[in-house]
């Protein structure tokens, strides 16, 4: 399901809509990094391309992370 969260980002309320897996990973990794969930969404919205608007940079975001990680265990399986 698609659910509509608000947050401060740098000083100014903003909104974005994201499915709850995306959301619950979204948690997973700022909890992975030791940062705030404010913190880690403050990152994706300084980073992303004006054209993107912040509900697909964030689902951009985690995508990017899970293909990390998947590279990642691939590589420790194949090392010797």
């Amino acid at each position: 399901m698609i659910r509509k969260r608000s947050v401060s980002l740098n000083g100014h309320r903003t909104s974005f809509s994201l499915e709850d897996e995306f959301y619950s990973e979204l948690l997973r990794i700022a909890d992975e990094r030791g940062s705030s969930l404010a913190g880690l969404l403050a990152e994706i919205d300084v980073s992303r391309d004006e054209s993107v608007n912040l509900s697909s940079a964030i689902r951009l975001f985690v995508l990017a992370d899970l293909k990390a990680e998947r590279a990642s265990r691939r590589d420790d399986h194949s090392s010797p």
